[in-house]
């Protein structure tokens, strides 16, 4: 139970809420002003707009979210999951591309007057259903997972990656995994690779599906060895461990084949990758062209810098912010999606040809 004894011995009060009354008449309005400044409406002058809210903001007013969410029929939250990491549940928090997802959604998502839940994946529908959500981001969902089922059942607008295209009340933002693949793999092309290696994640999501397929089949179509080593789990410690795998090759003694070039699309620390090629007896770029799918900020200042394929966590984040607010606010009905561009930040890793400066390659 809550202490609410004083020192003095004599019980304190609860403060009192500071209402929208409280406020016009401290800064010498009428309610109906003050509650124009403050939701951005009517006809006000800057010096008026600005007095009603600093007045609001030195006070601590709040809105009365009950009485809002009753008029509105809103409540302003927008739950948040990611489905490729259900069995630990947090984790997603300390891979820099969904760390960056994370946090774009929810500042975005504050912006347009939303607050973003986050909730574990996997939940049981029970930990969820008696939430006021108004549309739940499930970033990555698993084949078979049942929440996006739940979610649409219970009427609850699911915003995802493609794999929801066509459901009822299921919206999506994505990128196009296998032109940013076949993109990375012609680049590395251009600059000799001829037994290129991939490392994925063994990860049912549409993505990694994708990533896999069109390795395959631009293999097949340039008539090039397929080497493919999945890491068992995300995190540093597995990938790193696929990556020496990979990168030990095929056979035995003389006989053994090694990558010339590996595609890294597991999410690892590009520092760690280069150690770890480093440990096989690689010296990047000239025994071995590197290219890593991270957001990481270090492949930046590595030696040699690393060539990063970057999802564009932001990007996907503020357009399906954007798309959310136009079903909530807007009445779209119609199950709609978008694709963002991949971009190829092309660094020393992946290049053995002279070139004056590192760019960015047109996206994919």
């Amino acid at each position: 139970m809550t202490d609410v004894s004083r020192h003095d011995g004599a019980a304190s009060q609860p403060t009192q809420r500071v209402r929208l009354v409280d406020v016009a008449r401290e800064a010498g309005l009428s309610k109906t002003t003050v509650s124009a400044a403050l939701n951005g409406t009517g006809r006000l002058s800057p010096e008026v707009r600005e007095k009603a809210r600093e007045t609001a903001r030195v006070m601590g007013y709040r809105p009365n979210a009950t009485a809002r969410q009753l008029r509105t029929g809103r409540a302003r939250l927008i739950g948040y999951m990611v489905g490729e990491l259900a069995d630990t549940p947090w984790s997603f928090l300390e891979s820099p591309y969904f760390a960056r997802l994370t946090a774009v959604t929810a500042a975005t998502a504050l912006k347009r007057g939303y607050a973003v839940v986050l909730l574990p994946a996997g939940s049981l529908q029970s930990e969820w259903a008696g939430l006021p959500l108004d549309a739940v981001v499930v970033a990555d969902p698993v084949t078979g997972d049942p929440i996006v089922d739940d979610l649409l059942a219970a009427r609850i607008p699911v915003f995802s990656d493609r794999s929801v295209e066509g459901r009822p009340g299921a919206y999506w933002v994505d990128v196009e995994a296998g032109p940013a693949v076949c993109g990375t793999l012609d680049h590395l092309l251009e600059q000799g690779a001829r037994r290129p290696a991939l490392v994925l994640l063994d990860s049912p999501t549409r993505f990694h599906t994708e990533v896999l397929a069109a390795y395959r089949d631009w293999c097949t179509a340039h008539g090039v060895a397929q080497r493919v080593v999945r890491a068992a789990d995300p995190g540093n410690g597995p990938v790193v461990r696929a990556v020496e795998t990979a990168l030990a090759g095929d056979g035995e003694g003389p006989d053994r084949v090694r990558p010339d070039a590996l595609f890294v699309v597991a999410e690892a620390s590009p520092p760690l990758v280069l150690e770890a090629a480093r440990r096989q007896g690689y010296e990047v770029p000239g025994d071995l062209l590197l290219v890593c799918v991270s957001e990481d900020v270090t492949a930046e200042h590595t030696e040699p810098p690393v060539t990063t394929l970057s999802l564009q966590p932001r990007e996907i984040a503020e357009a399906g912010i954007e798309l959310l607010v136009a079903v909530l606010e807007d009445g779209r009905a119609e199950s709609d999606g978008m694709l963002v561009p991949t971009r190829l930040d092309v660094r020393a890793s992946s290049v053995r040809r002279p070139q004056r400066e590192w760019t960015s390659l047109p996206p994919t």
